[in-house]
């Protein structure tokens, strides 16, 4: 039987054969089946199995019940992955999100207050600082990571051998040449790579430093209960900024995700293959 799927890739009819309601009606028959000393409630089972993996799975109430299975699924594991990431920080980034976190639940308490048309809007705010909050988490960790790369990283040092494997190059033999230009270039890249990591986290600290400001403005404006779609438009450009800068994060991340520069073989008689990586 072909397993009927939806865009995220569910399975329902997977689903349907491991919801504990079906092992339990299997067990069950298994059971009678021992019990009764007879093969039948077993042939019964299998045929009411049959039916139920054929239909069940296609009912749409089935299909919302799975899809949010998936769903609180997918938030445990990104409530895991952002806790790691908070504990991975250093004691004053944690005071820092800290921070965030009280600024966020004096504006949620202060919103509360709205009256009952104004509840559309505090719905929405409610989401986007969820989605802010954990942003910020992301983003933090972001900084620390690049922070550690930049302090054990000495890019002048970096410079200096590749500046002195380019002076040497002429004297070098050929074979010697090839690898030594494959090691120029990587060392080039490395310190490519240090540039790039000290801009994007020059540029992480200012998006983190943006977030506090402007829901620090949100929390002020929300004691005097300004209006509530202006506060929703603050935040609106607020997601969006935060978005460009995690994109940005990725794109630096994954600069250290390049292919290894092999060199080429050496001869069978001169050694094994040596292969340099970044």
């Amino acid at each position: 039987m072909a397993e009927d799927k939806d865009d995220g890739g569910t399975s329902y009819v997977k689903a349907a054969f491991h919801w504990q309601y079906n092992w339990i009606a299997m067990a069950g028959a298994a059971g009678f089946a021992l019990v009764s000393g007879s093969a039948l409630p077993i042939l019964l089972g299998a045929g009411v199995e049959l039916i139920y993996l054929s239909t069940v799975p296609h009912n749409s109430r089935f299909q919302r019940l799975v899809r949010s299975w998936r769903y609180e699924e997918q938030k445990r594991e990104r409530e895991k992955s952002l806790s790691a990431m908070f504990y991975e920080l250093p004691p004053e980034m944690r005071t820092r999100y800290a921070r965030l976190d009280a600024m966020c639940r004096d504006i949620r308490e202060n919103y509360k207050r709205l009256s009952s048309t104004s509840q559309m809007f505090v719905d929405q705010m409610e989401s986007k600082l969820e989605g802010l909050s954990q942003s910020y988490v992301r983003l933090l960790n972001a900084a620390f990571h690049h922070r550690e790369y930049l302090r054990v990283t000495d890019p002048e040092s970096i410079k200096r051998e590749a500046a002195q494997l380019q002076k040497d190059l002429a004297q070098d033999s050929p074979k010697v040449q090839e690898i030594n230009r494959k090691r120029i270039e990587i060392l080039n890249k490395r310190t490519e790579k240090f540039e790039k990591v000290r801009e994007n986290c020059q540029i992480v600290d200012a998006q983190c430093a943006a977030v506090e400001d402007v829901l620090q403005l949100i929390r002020d404006q929300s004691v005097t209960m300004h209006d509530p779609q202006q506060i929703s438009d603050h935040l609106d450009n607020l997601v969006k900024d935060v978005e460009q800068t995690e994109e940005t994060v990725r794109e630096v991340e994954s600069i250290f995700d390049m292919s290894p520069l092999a060199t080429p073989d050496f001869d069978a008689g001169a050694g094994p293959r040596a292969r340099v990586r970044n």
